[in-house]
């Protein structure tokens, strides 16, 4: 919610005229990149990675729980 709030607060800035306009330009459009690139790692990349970790981490333990009964 905080990111898509200053997303909206950002986009009147980067298509503002107004004399000055060009220097608030500069400082907007790197910020709106950067909470858009922000908003995809924790909405998409970030769970994938998770997932697959997570994955791993539950054959390694069937791997381990094999061997375990085996040994016994």
């Amino acid at each position: 919610m905080t990111a898509i709030s200053t997303i909206a607060g950002l986009v009147p800035i980067i298509l503002s005229t107004a004399t000055g306009s060009d220097v608030t330009h500069r400082i907007a459009a790197p910020m709106l990149g950067g909470m858009l690139t922000v908003m995809i790692l924790n909405l998409l990349v970030l769970p994938v990675i998770y997932s697959i970790v997570l994955q791993f981490s539950e054959k390694r333990r069937t791997k381990q729980d094999q061997s375990h009964e085996y040994a016994t």
